[in-house]
Order: structure tokens, then sequence, then C-alpha cells
């Protein structure tokens, strides 16, 4: 099969243009508002529509510094030591999931001092907005044609532009489902139940490390970084330690007694 003739660009102007991918952002963080208002109108939650907005406002350019960033220390960094104005040239693609999460994780917590709200109770709200996001950009990760997977004998194989002759995994699509649409349903869920803050925040560093760690089996390693130790990749080994560090805080906030305490 082979890969279907979408052009990357959806509107163009002169020399404006407007991407796919860049539209799936902006719709992301526009689910992701609508869902924080919906989720704050619980008691748990003392936040207003200004301080979501505020909160928003933070999260994107935590997101982005921290996706470009991310991409560049850890994923490439020879190339934009020796390179370094290349780093702000982000149409030229390179946008990290873990490092745009830790972006998000340090302005949430400046957020939350300089506003003397729970960090955890912000945490939690972000785990249940972000697998939408993260569903709507593997699939901008797929109308780019990049990202894509292993080679494969499947039926459902695509020939992607620019990976060869051979059908290849649709990676993209399988982690758009599972680290999307089924880690949202799992957290928003478990969202339902009354429990300490952080537990929605741990139950999605789970989900995503561990559905991530699998799928990245079905997708083509980095080619400047290859396989790690000869086996797994950076993404895997990022997702373990998210896999961890979820299981420790999900284990540290099931102690507590009370269903609202917010201490660490």
């Amino acid at each position: 099969m082979r890969y279907p003739d979408i052009n990357p660009i959806l509107i163009q102007m002169g020399p404006i243009q407007i991407r796919w991918y860049g539209l799936m952002y902006v719709i992301g963080f526009l689910l992701a508002y609508f869902i924080m208002l919906r989720i704050s109108k619980d008691r748990r939650y003392d936040l207003k529509r200004q301080d979501i907005e505020d909160l928003l406002a933070y999260c994107i350019l935590g997101l982005i510094l921290g996706a470009r960033l991310g991409y560049c220390l850890i994923y490439n960094l020879p190339y934009y030591w020796q390179n370094p104005f290349k780093i702000i040239a982000v149409w030229e693609g390179g946008m990290s999931f873990h490092g745009g999460m830790i972006g998000v994780i340090v302005v949430g917590w400046i957020y939350s001092i300089k506003r003397h709200k729970p960090f955890l109770m912000l945490a939690d709200l972000g785990a249940v907005s972000a697998p939408l996001g993260l569903f709507l950009g593997r699939i901008g990760n797929f109308i780019n044609a990049e990202l894509y997977g292993r080679v494969t004998d499947m039926p459902w194989g695509i020939i992607f532009p620019g990976a060869g002759p051979y059908p290849r995994h649709p990676s993209q699509l399988y982690e758009a489902f599972f680290e999307g649409m089924i880690l949202f349903i799992i957290v928003y869920r478990f969202s339902k139940h009354r429990s300490a803050h952080g537990n929605l925040f741990a139950v999605f560093l789970i989900g995503y490390g561990s559905m991530r760690f699998f799928l990245e089996f079905f997708r083509q390693p980095d080619p400047q970084l290859g396989f790690i130790l000869g086996l797994l990749t950076m993404g895997q080994l990022l997702c373990l330690a998210m896999v961890i560090f979820g299981i420790l805080l999900f284990w540290q906030r099931l102690k507590l007694s009370s269903p609202y305490s917010d201490k660490v």
C-alpha cells in the first residue's frame, strides 16, 4: 500500500503557510481548554476560568520550548552543538514528547508557586487533557510522513515517501490510537473516582510510558541514535523512567488517608 498523497500544507497564501501539523497543535490546545473547564467543575479543583486560561498559556510556552530543546539535547545534540542557530528552525521538524512534558511540568510548577495552587492538582488536569492532543499530534506526524514504522509484511503496511521501497508499519496511527484515544478513556474514567491529587498524573505516566514502550518496537529508531545497547530506543528508555516514576507516585498517593490531600 502506498502512502496517500496528502499535502502537509493546508493553506498557502504567498509566503504564509498553514500546515496540518500546526493546526493539530491549535486544535489540541482548544480541546485541552474545554476539557480543563469541564473537569474543574468538580469541587476537588479550586480553579476559575481565568486560572485555566492563564495555566494553558504557561503550558503552551513550556510545551513548545521543552519539546524543541528536548529534541535538540536528547536526540541530536552533536548537530545542534555545531549549528546552534538551527535550534530555532522548528519548521524543519524535531519535537520531543518527553522534552515537551518536562517543559510543561516546569512551567506548571512555576505557575503553582505564583498562584498558590497545588502542583499535583494542576498535574491531574494536564493528565486528563493531554491525550487527545497526543492523538492529534500523531495524526500530524502521519500527514507529514514522518516517524514511520519499521519494515513489515503486514497487509496494512505503507510505503512512505523517502523511507525506501518496502512497506512499513504506520506506527503514527498505532500511537494515535493507543497513546491518544485509549489513554484518554482510561484517564478520564479514572478521574471519576475520588482519590488524592496526583493519582491521575501517575496513571497518565504509567499508561503513556507502557504503551509507548511497546509501540516503539514497531517504530523506526531515530537514524542518528539507532538502538541503545543494541536493543532499546531512546524513547523506550525515557518511557521506562516515566513508568517507574508513575508507579512510585501512585503508590505514595494511595497511602494518603484523605482523597483531597496534596502533601507530597
